[in-house]
């Protein structure tokens, strides 16, 4: 096992290191000068040739492309993110500072999407072809259909302009306070809802798959309720392909704060990210994008461990 978990941790590295380096030239290729972002242009406020070419020395832009790429290699392996263009603030700082929010937010979509596709797919799969489970196949059509951005503009049209129920965006206090449940209903509902729709179906099918073996009539033969058979036996055997999309969905997840932060405001690593692409601020891009590539990987490599949990016939040595 523990080997297992080294040569994963390695592969994650050689991942972390691919996306730095496609991150770091795609940036290059983009039209436009960060400092010119972050200062007028010349003619516009009579700043002097030698301050832009002091702030580009600053932030080593003066340097051949592929020389920056060394230099931010090597400040990586001393976790030196750099510092902002449009701030002067270390990264890294800021980025501490945001992933609890963005961290938050992906659980609660999480927990959003697991709640609602696991209970129904599973009586989907049980009572197959009935009215609930047309119904069901419908929503998981209309969850995996219906872009993220529309779907928040929708509730927060609903439910703060029309009824004001809940707050338009923003984060307030804590998960735990009202304030801040009321803050992240409609954030979590429309970053869940992209995972519901296809957990659902994955759900559904991988239950209809395993309620059709031997060994659970042979169950049902033993004289087990029906309600044992289907959670004890055919659930646990039908969790394996779930368990694997759930990880690869918590990637996605943490790729879709990246608008869902936009929408509605929230003070996350997806938030700083868009705001880095619009001010070209190279450090707070490249910063932003590693650390949510490193939530995907620690998530792929926690999916990997938890398979020998559900599954004993699951071994890595």
């Amino acid at each position: 096992m523990w080997g297992y978990i080294v040569r994963r941790l390695l592969t994650g590295v050689l991942v972390l290191f691919g996306v730095v380096t496609i991150v770091f030239f795609s940036l290059q290729l983009a039209p436009g000068d960060p400092i010119s972002m972050l200062i007028p242009a010349e003619s516009g406020s009579g700043t002097s040739g030698e301050v832009v070419a002091a702030l580009r020395a600053k932030y080593g832009l003066d340097k051949p492309v592929f020389i920056q790429y060394l230099v931010y290699l090597k400040n990586l392996v001393r976790l030196d993110l750099g510092q902002s263009i449009s701030t002067d603030r270390p990264v890294a700082e800021a980025l501490l500072s945001r992933y609890p929010a963005t961290l938050e937010l992906t659980i609660c979509g999480l927990l959003v999407a697991v709640l609602i596709a696991l209970p129904v797919g599973i009586i989907s799969a049980v009572r197959q072809n009935s009215v609930l489970d047309n119904i069901s196949r419908v929503l998981a059509l209309a969850t995996t259909s219906i872009p993220s951005f529309w779907l928040g503009l929708l509730l927060m049209l609903l439910f703060s302009l029309q009824l004001r129920w809940l707050p338009a965006s923003g984060r307030v206090g804590s998960l735990w306070s009202w304030d801040g449940l009321k803050h992240i209903i409609m954030p979590a509902v429309t970053l869940g809802a992209m995972a519901t729709g296809i957990l659902m179906r994955l759900v559904r099918s991988a239950m209809l798959e395993v309620l059709r073996a031997d060994y659970l009539n042979t169950a049902r033969a033993k004289g087990l309720r029906e309600r044992t058979v289907v959670y004890r036996h055919a659930l646990r055997n039908a969790l394996i392909p779930v368990i694997t999309v759930l990880g690869l969905q918590v990637g996605t997840l943490l790729g879709g704060t990246v608008v869902i932060e936009t929408v509605f405001a929230w003070p996350g690593i997806g938030r700083y990210v868009i705001w880095g692409i619009m001010g070209k601020d190279f450090p707070v891009v490249q910063g932003g994008v590693l650390a949510l590539t490193l939530g995907f990987v620690i998530v792929n490599i926690l999916v990997d461990i938890i398979y020998c949990a559900v599954d004993p016939r699951v071994s890595y040595s």
